[in-house]
């Protein structure tokens, strides 16, 4: 459904309600690109952690090219490498009345170019491959600070403190070559619960989130190998500052430890300890399209996955009264 706007009120939305409207609902396309990207372990989220009015609706696609120690399978213990990565991302998420409180559901499509080489266990490998990557599930609610609000309700809300939960489920359900040690899929499910919270101070909203990672094996891993795979742990912190009129910038920061891996019951020794660092800026277009650009890289590196990474995302909004 789209709001249909008079010409009598059209100075009054765009100085109010739009506005209003904007600073929040154009932070959620962001979360889903960057949990679409090729190193969902190492993504950076900015405000993952928003109240945005029910019923809304957003579609997004996405590019991002990526270059260094990056896979989409980034668990893995790569070194050496020389790789790069197009990626493609059609997404769409919806905001949701979960018993009273917001909530949102993602739905993640990406689809991939990988080339290049490096050394995987000790091993060296080629690779030049494209097509469709593993799709992503995601489920958040804000069990505090964030209520479920209608667009009308919305326009007097005024962010404080919001706490909320998310569940992703990453499903095996793309392109796997067993005789390659690098694909685009993963052949095995992964579940990521997590924890955030954040807290607006002024035109400013500070962020921390957490999460763990889970992986089921792969029981044809490169040849038919079975790998197992030890949870990762991250945690992230965002600075963003809001312009106006939906416009925000961010630096975003994240750390992650863990994912020792075992193949064939042979413990490897290439347990992750990694940083990351970022920024994004997202530019509204009307009330129905924005654009957000983004980038990342390495800051320090224990186990591989020290990469670039930099891109931009169209969004398109709709429903919830707008």
């Amino acid at each position: 459904m789209i709001f249909q706007v008079t010409a009598a009120t059209k100075q009054s939305w765009s100085k109010a309600n739009w506005g209003v409207m904007a600073r929040s609902v154009t932070a959620l396309g962001v979360v889903v690109l960057a949990c679409a990207g090729g190193a969902r372990a190492q993504d950076l989220e900015p405000r993952a952690y928003v109240d945005t009015p029910v019923g809304m609706n957003f579609l997004i696609a996405s590019y991002a090219y990526s270059e260094g120690g990056v896979s989409t399978d980034p668990s893995l213990p790569i070194e050496g490498a020389e790789l790069q990565l197009n990626n493609f991302v059609l997404g769409y998420a919806r905001a949701l009345n979960v018993f009273g409180k917001s909530g949102k559901i993602d739905l993640i499509v990406p689809f991939s170019q990988l080339s290049g080489s490096a050394s995987l266990a000790g091993q060296p490998v080629e690779r030049d491959v494209t097509g469709f990557g593993d799709p992503l599930l995601r489920f958040s609610v804000n069990f505090y600070g964030a209520p479920a609000l209608s667009m009308k309700e919305y326009q007097s809300y005024r962010q404080n403190v919001i706490v909320g939960a998310s569940f992703q489920v990453t499903a095996p359900f793309s392109q796997y070559d067993t005789s390659k040690a690098v694909n685009i899929g993963t052949n095995r499910w992964s579940f990521k619960p997590g924890l955030g919270i954040s807290k607006a101070i002024g035109k400013f909203k500070l962020e921390l989130s957490t999460g763990v990672t889970f992986f089921t094996n792969n029981d044809d891993f490169f040849g038919g190998k079975t790998l197992e795979q030890d949870p990762i742990y991250s945690v992230q912190a965002h600075v963003s500052y809001d312009f106006g009129r939906g416009m925000w910038a961010g630096v975003d920061g994240t750390y992650y430890l863990g994912a020792r891996t075992t193949i064939n019951g042979i413990s490897e020794n290439n347990m992750q300890e990694n940083s990351r660092v970022g920024v994004t800026f997202a530019l509204p277009v009307n009330k129905h399209v924005s654009i957000k650009f983004y980038a990342s890289t390495g800051l320090s590196t224990r186990t591989g996955s020290n990469f670039t990474t930099g891109g931009i995302a169209w969004q398109y909004r709709w429903g919830g009264g707008l």
